[in-house]
């Protein structure tokens, strides 16, 4: 085989993590921990092929975790052992057959590693045959006695260790059958027994391993980015007794004329989130040429697009809606407004405003030929 394989350590039941079924299979940001894992490694170009070793048990959890995940890499999993040792163990035999020139050890529930830390302990193995990414520890150690705090430790020659781990590879599978019967916490601490040498390379904060629920809530909150949204509509008058704004009929002596409701506002709102997920324009999703959307009230296209927003991790964080026009006069029901746009998305009323202006007797709007709505959606959405 030769080049560099990434085997993916995964057989492991997570007791402390307290979730609903092995935490490498949890959840960040829609995908399993362990598919995000496995993908940055499917996509590096210093990796030749990527082999997970998992439990027995998950055999379709897994199948479901690397669903559309690139083939070309993957090789077979693997079952695990009793412990991560032994599981280790198992991977690495199980590419004797074919060795490769490299071997990439990194924990499943290490879901944020970066290309750049890859790359930095793929380049280490030109000098040695092991690399470790350390991080430093910034904190004063203490030693406690019982209840009480003993000695301070100095910290200066402490590091935190990470993964991925990357050995040459007939030096950690000699390594690792050497020490068949002998339990170590890494596999640096492997080869380290069997006289190899370890280098370090500087680790990355953001590459945390899972090890409690509060661990991955952290996580989401790092993952989560920032995205705009911007909406535009328009809706001439005609015949009525009334305008559809914001999910209300507000009296006026003209209705708007549209496909369905024509809530100029609404429409604005939708395609603003419609925007900032990346998923076309309310045309799109509901054309005018199909006749179901006749005269269909607007507030479900605009909780459409906020259930797509939300089936993808997403969450809303403001939605700025500016209705133009010189009549109906939209202060009176501002409040209303804002309450209905908020009720339809089932978010709290802090999250939405609704403004009100004039074109000052100028354009379509200053002749009171219709009316106009802009929209800002500002949401959180998984990077």
């Amino acid at each position: 085989m030769g080049g560099c394989v990434a085997l993916i350590v995964a057989a492991g039941r997570g007791m402390r993590f307290g979730g609903d079924g092995p935490k490498q299979y949890q959840t960040l940001g829609g995908a399993p921990l362990l598919r995000r894992a496995m993908k940055a490694f499917v996509h590096h170009p210093g990796v030749s092929a990527v082999q997970a070793v998992i439990h027995p048990d998950d055999a379709m959890l897994y199948a479901e975790a690397i669903a559309d995940l690139s083939w070309i890499k993957l090789l077979p999993a693997v079952h695990g052992g009793a412990t991560r040792q032994q599981s280790v163990r198992n991977g690495l035999e199980a590419l004797a057959g074919k060795p490769p020139d490299l071997v990439l050890i990194h924990d499943g529930a290490r879901p944020m590693v970066s290309a750049s830390l890859i790359g930095a302990v793929i380049e280490a193995l030109r000098e040695a045959e092991g690399a470790l990414p350390c991080l430093p520890v910034v904190d004063t150690l203490k030693r406690l006695d019982g209840g009480k705090v003993g000695a301070t430790v100095p910290r200066e020659s402490l590091a935190r260790a990470q993964t991925p781990q990357g050995f040459r590879y007939p030096a950690i599978l000699a390594a690792h059958r050497k020490a068949d019967g002998v339990d170590f916490t890494d596999d640096a601490a492997v080869l380290e027994a069997a006289g190899g040498t370890v280098l370090s390379v500087p680790g990355d904060e953001t590459n945390i391993k899972v090890t409690t629920m509060e661990d991955l809530r952290r996580l989401e909150g790092a993952l989560m980015e920032t995205r705009t949204g911007t909406g535009f509509d328009v809706h001439k008058f005609g015949p009525g007794d009334g305008v559809w704004l914001c999910g209300l009929k507000i009296p006026h002596s003209q209705g708007l004329e549209g496909h369905s409701d024509a809530d100029v506002a609404l429409h604005a709102a939708t395609d603003a989130i419609l925007g900032a997920i990346g998923d076309g324009d309310i045309g799109a999703h509901f054309p005018p040429t199909d006749p179901q959307w006749r005269g269909v009230s607007s507030d479900r296209f605009l909780r459409h697009a906020y259930d797509l927003l939300r089936a993808r991790g997403g969450a809303l964080t403001h939605l700025d809606i500016t209705i133009i026009c010189e009549r109906p006069k939209v202060g009176p029901h501002r409040a209303a407004m804002v309450a209905r746009v908020a009720e339809i998305m089932s978010v709290e009323t802090h999250r939405v405003s609704v403004k009100a202006t004039t074109t000052e007797g100028l354009g379509f709007t200053g002749r009171r030929e219709g009316i106009a709505a802009q929209a800002v959606a500002t949401v959180k959405l998984s990077a």
